[in-house]
């Protein structure tokens, strides 16, 4: 789709809240040295998925963001002024569904542009 409309991507990721303090007594870190290198290591990573599964003649961002994932989402999508945005749904019903939540659901009621919902194939 992106290649028809010769749209520029935004490959982005969505890191979660550090804890101010870990659970265990025994167990500690430095919380900004310890962001830093989660975001550096999910950079990586996101761009080797990126240089595996996008055509290298397509123009493509990748952008870590912190925090709620939809809100992210939604907040980077607006700073970048983007047209549409595409998301993944996994298709969770039931009980999961509702301790859980969706994030696409919720990038949907928040987005300030269209939003494209892809469900993933179910796993034979």
């Amino acid at each position: 789709m992106a290649k028809s409309f010769r749209a520029e991507l935004r490959v982005v990721y969505v890191l979660p809240i550090v804890p101010a303090s870990a659970k265990n007594p025994n167990l500690h870190y430095e919380i900004p040295e310890y962001e830093r290198m989660i975001h550096k290591d999910s950079e990586q990573q996101l761009k080797a998925i990126v240089s595996k599964r996008v055509p290298r003649n397509l123009k493509v961002r990748t952008l870590i963001g912190h925090g709620n994932a939809a809100h992210e989402i939604v907040r980077l999508a607006e700073e970048e002024k983007v047209n549409l945005i595409v998301i993944a749904t996994h298709g969770h019903t039931g009980f999961h569904h509702l301790v859980v939540g969706s994030v696409a659901e919720k990038v949907v009621r928040l987005a300030h542009c269209p939003v494209l919902a892809v469900r993933e194939p179910r796993q034979k």
